[in-house]
């Protein structure tokens, strides 16, 4: 890393992070923080470690210029604005694993609490009551546990009630045929699950389409004494209607982690259900394993972003994922430098870009690719651009984005190619590029043109007449002007002497106006076009 970072740490995140991240950055840790002790600390900080406690508003990004990558030690990001850390170029990651264990683990004892009625038995025995018919249980061998949403934690909680025999049903919308069997469940739809589940718990994550899945119309389609249990996200519940729906027996029991608000008011109509309800401060994530792993897993992401740019559980940009990344590292600065590029040829509003391609670059994801490509096309003319926030300044700019693949490349002798097309409001451009080692790529074509051309910093692009001696005079100004000439690049389209052709020079130095007005001045030039790329 070129200079040590500022990592701010909140909200009783596990010492093993700060053990992590000190050898190779400046930590401040502060548990509780008063809205301007935050602001206080804003300006120098590259990260901040959160868990729930803190939110980090649009407000607060807006005053920390710095700041590169919030982590979000656990799974949900509710506490943190993601449009606006997206916007400033801020990288936000979270820690999807590192609590599975715990959380699966909540979920079963809650069903289990939930199936014995042991919170009512603990309560009476506690009143020197003792057992009576209230506290009479179900067995859950032979009953159907319906799982919204299978991700690692449902699919840890069907492992275990398939060996205490039940049946288990999942609703996912991504979940393959081929994982279901290997797992042995049954994918089904939401209303066939509700309808044939004795006891539902859901793993689902917070959506528009999730918000209040389970309201009135869900819980009308399910079977009467059905029990649910909520260890995902409060919002998936309508509260009001799950009280209802427990008031009119249709819903036996219910157990909850989370809450719509918390901690819920006190006069929230679910606490009227006292006897069927069970309830937790939202504790899924509250082992001493857990809290380790998360903080270990978030800090490692720091690291890794700060030295390397990239993150495993990149939440707002998923292109920066290693395993994404590490097989298209190569391509990246080409892609950056003929993004760059193609912006300079053109004069006028961009309408889209297309990355294209080719060969055996085709068979790669090139979301990150695409991302260069962009950076590249839109830092020539703004700044603070980055991998993060490029595809939404090019949607505010109002500029379509566009990758396709084409398995062989017809354009040129070169089998991998990378090719950026750019549709203006007046004309077309092109421009592609191959890599020939891991620091070495060529800009092999442009507008149609065949080149073999080193990316240099300064370039100059004569479009000319292909006719005897026009090297020569834009030579001859360039040294006028002691502009030193590196290399040169002539080609032509077609075979035929005569038609048009261009010379791409590589220059030691910059070219003023002046200058261009001097060779546009040349007879049989068509065009000057001074380059200045961020190589």
């Amino acid at each position: 890393m070129p200079s040590r970072h500022h990592v701010l740490i909140t909200d009783g995140i596990h010492q093993a992070a700060v053990d992590i991240l000190q050898p190779h950055c400046e930590v401040t840790v502060k548990n509780k923080l008063s809205a301007d002790e935050l602001t206080g600390l804003l300006g120098s900080l590259s990260g901040m470690m959160v868990r729930s406690a803190t939110r980090v508003t649009d407000e607060t990004i807006a005053h920390a210029p710095g700041l590169k990558i919030i982590g979000r030690a656990g799974v949900g990001t509710d506490n943190i604005d993601l449009k606006a850390a997206t916007r400033h170029g801020i990288i936000v990651v979270n820690s999807p694993g590192g609590n599975t264990e715990a959380a699966a683990e909540h979920t079963m004892g809650m069903i289990f609490a939930l199936a014995r009625r042991i919170p009512v038995a603990d309560k009476a025995v506690k009143a020197g009551g003792w057992r009576d018919k209230s506290m009479t249980g179900v067995e859950l061998r032979g009953k159907t546990l319906g799982i919204v949403g299978f991700g690692k934690i449902g699919r840890r909680v069907a492992r275990v009630f398939q060996r205490v025999g039940m049946t288990v049903l999942v609703h996912d919308p991504f979940l393959s045929e081929s994982v279901a069997q290997e797992l042995n469940v049954t994918p089904v739809e939401l209303a066939e699950l509700y309808a044939q589940s004795d006891f539902i718990t859901l793993h689902a994550p917070k959506l528009p389409e999730t918000e209040k899945m389970l309201n009135t119309e869900a819980f009308a389609q399910m079977k009467d004494g059905v029990r649910l249990v909520n260890c995902a996200r409060g919002s998936l519940i309508d509260e009001t209607a799950l009280a209802e729906a427990i008031g009119a027996g249709k819903v036996a029991g219910a157990a909850l982690d989370v809450f719509n608000s918390e901690p819920p008011a006190l006069d929230t109509p679910l606490f009227a259900y006292s006897d069927q309800l069970i309830t937790t401060p939202h504790l899924g994530a509250s082992t001493e394993e857990a809290q380790i792993n998360v903080a270990v897993d978030i800090a490692e992401q720091f690291i890794e972003f700060f030295e390397k740019g990239t993150a495993q559980n990149a939440v707002n940009i998923p292109a920066l994922r290693y395993e994404f990344i590490e097989p298209v590292k190569a391509y990246l600065p080409m892609a950056e430098v003929l993004g760059n590029f193609i912006r300079q040829l053109s004069s006028s509003g961009a309408v889209q870009l297309e990355l294209t391609a080719h060969g055996d670059y085709a068979q790669h994801n090139l979301q990150p690719v695409l991302l260069a490509a962009l950076k590249g096309f839109l830092s020539h003319a703004r700044e603070g651009v980055n991998y993060v926030n490029a595809l939404l300044v090019a949607e505010e700019e109002g500029i379509a984005v566009k990758e396709s693949r084409a398995p062989k490349s017809s354009k040129n002798l070169y089998t991998n190619l990378l090719t950026l097309t750019l549709t203006t409001d007046k004309a077309a451009y092109s421009v592609s590029g191959s890599v020939l080692s891991d620091e070495m790529f060529r800009i092999v074509e442009v507008n149609g043109y065949p080149a073999n051309l080193e990316a240099s910093r300064y370039l100059l692009l004569c479009p000319h007449t292909d006719q005897p001696g026009m090297v020569g005079q834009i030579a001859n100004i360039l040294g006028q002007h002691h502009i030193n000439i590196s290399a040169m690049d002539v080609a032509r389209q077609g075979q035929a002497a005569g038609g048009e052709s261009i010379m791409i020079f590589n220059l030691d130095d910059p070219v003023g106006e002046a200058v261009l007005e001097q060779i546009k001045t040349v007879g049989g030039v068509l065009r000057a076009k001074f380059i200045e790329l961020p190589v």
